[in-house]
């Protein structure tokens, strides 16, 4: 089970053994200020152990284990709006660790953080302080090109069909046509025909950003709320979607409040309350998600 985090994660939380030593070569990264995510060990997925280090506490590790790294980790972020009397934190040293090949649920209360953290890493905000790490190395603009993102509505022109909105999304980015019926087809859209988006149901316009979002064959695909307003067969589908994405090299980051479908997607969690992150690891087969969440919450709002 996952440790909480009274204070947000250190840097060294992808640290790669858990023998709890620092090496020679981990001070040396350390003072010359080397941002690589340091391959940690991987547990079994059958055993469901946890894989992060939460605050000054380390989980449970064997050495020998499979490595594996992060494909994305933000480091003390924080995210600050007004200026003066009027200034107000919306995301307060926010440390996530999201690894490579995995679908890793955000979860928090409404206006816990959530929406401005993925937008800070989808560069739609600038972070006030602290840093995003892609592949290992300091976030850049271009890295957008391999991290695709739907956040908050869908950006669809509504008098055009399927085909059509892609088409508009390739010509744009200088993409072949030909990733336009494989990315539809990913997304259970191919067959769509002449109807236009603004007829589409909710279930289907939200698999047709999450296509435009796959054109670019992103590394990385960044989801915000995909399931609201969706019935009970739209998020079904969309589940069985996300949850293919990992076998295509494909993580996923993805934020929801609704936890019966995070408990079903994810493999690990991070719950941010008030702007703090205040949990991060893996989902146990069998935990009680709401349980643990409501505690988070109620532990978060006691700090």
């Amino acid at each position: 089970m996952g440790q909480k985090a009274p204070f947000p994660m250190s840097s060294d939380a992808c640290d790669s053994k858990g023998s709890g030593k620092v090496s020679p070569a981990r001070m040396r990264q350390q003072r010359f200020g080397n941002v690589s995510c340091v391959r940690q060990s991987l547990f079994s997925e059958s055993l469901g152990m946890p894989f992060k280090l939460i605050g000054k506490e380390r989980s449970k590790t064997n050495e020998g284990r499979k490595m594996n790294s992060c494909i994305l980790e933000t480091r003390g972020l924080v995210k600050r709006f007004g200026r003066g009397s009027r200034e107000q934190t919306a995301v307060d040293g926010v440390s996530l660790h999201v690894e490579e090949g995995k679908v890793y649920g955000l979860l928090g209360p409404n206006g816990a953080g959530k929406s401005t953290t993925l937008k800070m890493i989808t560069g739609m905000l600038r972070p006030s302080e602290g840093q995003i790490l892609f592949e290992q190395r300091p976030w850049q603009r271009n890295d957008l090109y391999r991290i695709g993102s739907l956040v908050e509505q869908p950006p669809l022109y509504p008098n055009l069909t399927a085909r059509e909105n892609m088409r508009v999304r390739t010509t744009m980015l200088g993409l072949p046509d030909e990733r336009i019926d494989e990315v539809l087809s990913t997304v259970g859209l191919a067959d769509t025909g002449t109807k236009r988006a603004d007829r589409f149901s909710m279930g289907m316009k939200q698999r047709l950003g999450i296509a435009l979002a796959l054109l670019t064959q992103p590394k990385l695909l960044i989801l915000d709320e995909p399931t609201n307003g969706l019935d009970p067969i739209g998020i079904e589908e969309l589940r069985i979607i996300i949850r293919e994405f990992p076998k295509h090299g494909i993580t996923v980051l993805l934020s929801s409040h609704i936890l019966n479908e995070v408990q079903q997607t994810a493999d690990s969690v991070g719950i941010i309350v008030n702007g703090r992150l205040a949990y991060e690891g893996a989902l146990q087969k069998e935990q009680d998600l709401e349980a643990l969440f409501m505690e988070v919450c109620r532990n978060g709002d006691a700090r």
